[in-house]
This record gives structure tokens, C-alpha cells and sequence, in this order.
């Protein structure tokens, strides 16, 4: 067959399948586009999801009317001008394709204004044909219209799915985009109603947060900022306890622009893997800032992904900025002992406070506890009778002496024990219930953690070697890598093209099949250049003998064992939740307790 060239037509109706799926697609583009105008109000209205009219107003700078042609002619922008300014986009769009392709299936018009026009004008482009710039009143900014989406594409429109589908998909999008940008006015009507309003937010208060994810995800996350490498990373991550069945509320964002990224989700995962259910998922808005000229945003026709010029820094960087942070989240001290610092609702969920840096300790020590018969120096002896055998009769519990709220640390004073199973205590806040299993499991792990990490991981040699059928990229990575393995447990050599004869193990780990655990690891290396499969697996030991190990529910403790408890999990990395994710304290403050029996009613 003969080589042509394809009508101009065809070409934009080919781009558009790359970049118009659906009513949200056409939102997203011309509403970034208003942004990249400098606009600060933005007006979406739709009809039957957005298939039948899609209408965007913004009070930016506008078009004039001798560009308005340019402005749906393919590969027409005023972002880009050479190859520096691509490899360095800070705008939102930038291909100079989306107006030309989304009026080439469709009923198309635009009108606008700049302030230096008189009056506006307004062009008309029905399925890719162009008209005539013509004469139109319209205040400074823009006005695009979309209606019939797909008139002239059949095949498309009939995929299209229910109308509150779609609707929910645009919702969806502008919740993402809301997130990121709460300064500026975004308003959804659909069929002549209101849907969403997100009114501009001024400062930094979690107002936008609270519209757009409800006044729990702020109540229930951990704020950051943490900056190096020239790299900041910034937002908000739910506690553990605030987990969701699904990924529906993660939220990632580089230099403003929402993205999905795999090195980003490994990252994330591998943060949470020590303090989360199995099948659960965190939730988080995460904004990253870089160099421009380090992250290409060119690389997927909707710009959905980016790719880092170094992404091992980049997975690094976050990694260990949201582990700490999760590490670090557990009972503190406040300025203003009428609160918490991240104040929750009496959902069920622990109250903790960030540190003011990733890895800072409490600055809290122990006030005198005489009077309840435990010496800050007997508290360590006092914890030890947590493993008494079963069956041994406890300690007297000596009368309860007034507590001191002003004196009290994070978690107060230990009052009683209720049903052999929680831990009731006293302080400046209200009322604190801990589960005792679970918070002593938390504690045991962390020092197993802590006692594994202060030595090498001993390898034990195999007596037969076993080979390792791979592919020859796995085997590269296993002689690139031999070193590190070495220092994991693994004696890995190369016998051949596509194998491996592994030599030792990790003792610990000498009871496991070795074989999913090296494959896991290689795939590790192959993509982000450092694993840690292998302290997983160990942890997941160490986790399994922790809760053995811990204290049983019914074991009756004595107020200085109760205290010591206590103080351990002040002292203690994730101690806001078990090893399984299950919260470990309760915070109830006064004013719950007062509307509890209805006090001031």
C-alpha cells in the first residue's frame, strides 16, 4: 500500500484517543490550563456527566483574538520555546495538544479576553473544522465549551460509562487537584446544581485537607517537612491505626504536578511494612520538590507519570524521611498540656505528636513517683515481673495516692486494671486506655529490632550448595551486588549465564526456603539499587516471637508494673501501635468524658 499523509482531521482524533479517555480527561486539561493562566477562580459546569456540555470559566490572563487559531492548532503553546524550557516544565500542560484535540471530537467553542483587549472574542470549531474568530463580550480570562464529547466518534462515545460514573470520575480529579493547589477557588455544578465547592484557602490551615478527605484524615495523620539532597518532601501521612482497605486515599504530587510513580509507591510501602495489616493500605498527601531539570514530566501522553534522573536518591530520600517519621510518632509532651499536639476525635485511635525533627527523642523524664510506690530507678526491676511464670501470686498494689496532673508525662499515672486486660491512667489530658498485650508486643519487638541491629547478620554455610535457575539481568545483579548480599547472610556465585549457586544463609533465617527471599532481594536491587527483603523476613521472625513472648491478657499487674509499662511506651519507637497495626492507647480528654455523661447539659 502507498504511504500518505493523514488528514489534519484524523491526526488530532488520533491524538485524542492518547489523550481524551472521557469527560474527567477534558476537565483536567482545560482546567490546568486555566491555572497555567494564572487563573485564581475556576467554574466547571457539566450536563449528564459532562457528555453532553462541558463549560470551563476562569478569571486569568486570557487569549487574544489573534491567537485564539493558534490556540487549537497542534503543537501550539506559549509554555515551551526550545529544548532548555522542556527539560525544566514547571507548567502543568505544555504539548500544545489537548485544546486541538478535544475539538476535533466535539462541538467546540471558545471566548476570551485579555487586559489589554477592548472586548472579547470567541472561536467556534465543529469536529476539527475551524471557523472565524469573531466579536464577543466577555469579561478578562477564558470560557471553553464542550458539547456532545465524541458526537463524531462513535466507537468511543458508546464507552462512555453511566452518567454519575463519569461524574464521579471528575470529582475524583478535582478533589487530587484541590489537594494541591488550596489557593485557588475550584466550584462543580452538574445539571444546573452544586457539587463541589472548595472555597481558596489562605495560610496553612488544614481547611482544603478537611473539604476534601473529611476532618479525619487530618486528625488521624502525621505532618512533615523534611528537606536534603536537594530534595523536600512535605504533607501529611495517616497513622498506621488510620489505615484503609483500599488506596483511595493517597495522594502524591512532584513540584505540584499529581503523578503515580512506582519508585514513590515502593518507598512508601517499604515505610509502612513494620506497623501495618497485611492487605491494608496508609493514606497520604505527599508533595515533593526538586530541580525541574531532575524530574522529566515528557514521558506519558496525559502526564500521569515523571521520571526521575536519579530515582534510587529519590526512593531513598523518602523512605527514610517517612520511616522516621512513623518511628518517631509516639506519646509526647506539649507545650499546652490541655491537649495533644495532633488532637483526635474518640474514634478509637492513639493520639500521638510528632517530634520537631525526624529522629528527635522525648524531652520528657520522669517526675518523682514515690507515692505510688515506684522509684524512677526500680522501674526497669519493677518491668522484669512482667515475666513471671503464670500462676505466681502478684504483688500487693499499694493504696492509690492524689495524682499530680501537672506532673503527669504524656501517659499520666497508672490508676487500675480493668477485666486483667487494659490499663487505665491518669493525665493532664483526661483519661488514657492501653492494651496491654498489644503495647508490651510493640516493645518487645522494637528491642529485638534494636539488639538485631547492634550485630552482623551471621551466615550459616550450606552443607550442598543449591543453584538457583535466573535470568541472566538477575545473575548481572547478583555479581554487582555480591558484597551487599555477603553482608545480609548470602554467599551468592555465579555458575553460569542463567544461574546462581548460593553457599550460606542467614542463620535466623536457615529454617525458610531461601529461594523466593533471593529472587524478592535481586528484583530489589535490579530497580532501586538497595533491598531490604531480607531484614523484613527477619522481622517478621522477630514479630511472630515478640507476641509470644509478651504479656497475656488476665495476667494481673501491679501499679509499678503498670507504670513501667507505661514509661517504656513513652520511650518507645511506634508504640502507637502493635506489630499487627492495632492501636495500643486510647487518649479520652475531659470534654469527651463530659459529653459522655451529658456534664453541662
Amino acid at each position: 500500500m502507498p504511504i500518505r499523509l493523514l488528514p489534519e482531521v484524523l491526526i488530532n482524533q488520533i491524538a485524542a484517543g492518547e489523550v481524551v479517555e472521557r469527560p474527567a480527561s477534558v476537565v483536567k486539561e482545560l482546567v490546568e490550563n486555566a491555572l497555567d493562566a494564572g487563573a485564581q477562580k475556576v467554574e466547571i459546569e457539566l450536563e449528564e456527566g459532562g457528555a453532553r456540555l462541558i463549560r470551563i470559566r476562569d478569571d486569568g490572563s486570557g487569549v487574544s483574538a489573534q491567537d485564539l487559531p493558534l490556540a487549537v492548532s497542534r503543537h501550539a503553546t506559549s509554555k515551551i520555546a526550545n529544548l532548555d524550557d522542556l527539560e525544566a516544565v514547571a507548567t502543568l500542560g505544555f504539548r500544545g495538544e489537548a485544546l486541538p484535540s478535544i475539538a476535533s471530537v466535539s462541538h467546540f467553542a471558545m471566548s476570551s479576553r485579555t487586559a489589554a483587549d477592548a472586548h472579547g472574542a470567541r472561536l467556534e470549531v465543529d469536529g476539527g473544522r475551524v471557523g472565524e474568530v469573531l466579536p464577543h463580550p466577555h469579561p478578562q480570562g477564558s470560557t471553553v465549551e464542550v458539547r456532545d464529547l465524541f458526537f463524531n466518534v462513535p466507537a468511543r462515545r458508546k464507552f462512555l460509562k453511566a452518567e454519575r460514573t463519569e461524574l464521579g470520575h471528575i470529582e475524583d480529579w478535582l478533589r487530587q487537584l484541590a489537594l494541591a493547589r488550596p489557593g485557588i477557588e475550584l466550584r462543580l455544578s452538574h445539571n444546573g446544581r452544586v457539587s463541589r465547592h472548595y472555597r481558596a484557602q489562605l495560610g496553612d490551615e488544614p481547611r482544603r485537607l478537611a473539604e476534601a478527605l473529611g476532618p479525619q484524615f487530618h486528625e488521624q495523620a502525621l505532618g512533615i517537612d523534611h528537606a536534603q539532597a536537594g530534595l523536600r518532601l512535605h504533607g501529611w501521612i495517616g497513622l498506621p491505626t488510620a489505615s484503609r482497605a483500599s488506596a483511595d486515599q493517597q495522594f502524591f504530587y512532584v513540584n505540584g504536578r499529581a503523578v503515580r510513580d512506582r519508585i514513590v509507591a515502593h518507598a512508601v510501602r517499604q515505610a509502612y511494612s513494620d506497623v501495618l495489616y497485611h492487605g491494608r493500605h496508609p493514606s497520604f498527601v505527599l508533595f515533593l520538590e526538586l530541580d525541574p531539570r531532575r524530574v522529566d514530566v515528557n514521558v506519558h501522553p496525559a502526564k500521569h507519570e515523571v521520571r526521575f534522573r536519579d530515582g534510587r536518591l529519590v526512593h531513598e530520600f523518602m523512605y527514610r524521611t517517612l520511616h522516621e517519621a512513623l518511628a518517631s510518632a509516639r506519646p509526647r509532651p506539649v507545650d499546652d498540656t490541655s491537649s495533644f499536639a495532633n488532637d483526635t476525635s474518640s474514634g478509637g485511635l492513639s493520639r500521638l505528636v510528632p517530634p520537631a525533627e525526624p529522629g528527635a527523642t522525648a524531652s520528657w523524664r520522669p517526675n518523682d513517683q514515690s507515692r505510688l510506690g515506684l522509684g524512677v530507678g526500680e522501674a526497669v526491676a519493677a518491668y522484669r515481673s512482667l515475666y513471671t511464670a503464670p500462676g505466681e501470686a502478684p504483688v500487693p498494689t499499694p493504696a492509690m495516692a492524689a495524682i499530680d496532673d501537672t506532673a503527669a508525662p504524656p501517659l499520666g499515672f497508672a490508676l487500675a486494671q480493668l477485666h486483667g486486660v487494659f490499663v487505665l491512667a491518669q493525665n493532664a489530658t483526661g483519661l488514657v486506655l492501653v492494651d496491654m498485650h498489644a503495647a508490651h508486643e510493640r516493645i518487645t519487638y522494637e528491642r529485638m529490632k534494636a539488639a538485631f541491629a547492634a550485630q552482623d547478620l551471621r551466615a550459616q554455610p550450606l552443607l550442598v550448595p543449591e543453584s538457583l535457575a535466573v535470568s541472566e539481568r538477575e545473575a548481572d545483579v547478583a555479581e554487582q551486588h555480591s558484597a551487599l548480599l555477603a553482608s545480609l547472610g548470602f554467599e551468592i556465585r555465579r555458575s553460569g549465564p542463567q544461574s546462581l549457586s548460593l553457599r550460606s544463609v542467614p542463620a535466623l533465617l536457615a529454617d525458610l526456603d531461601p529461594r523466593p527471599l533471593v529472587l524478592d532481594a535481586l528484583a530489589e536491587l535490579r530497580e532501586h539499587g538497595s533491598t531490604r527483603r531480607v531484614e523484613e523476613a527477619v522481622h517478621g521472625l522477630m514479630g511472630g516471637w515478640a507476641c509470644r513472648t509478651s504479656v497475656r491478657a488476665n495476667r494481673r499487674l501491679t501499679v509499678p508494673e503498670m507504670n513501667a509499662l507505661l514509661r517504656d511506651m513513652e520511650a518507645t519507637e511506634r508504640s502507637g501501635q502493635c506489630n499487627h497495626g492495632r492501636p495500643t492507647f486510647v487518649q479520652l480528654d475531659l470534654a469527651e468524658l463530659d459529653r459522655l455523661f451529658l456534664r453541662g447539659r
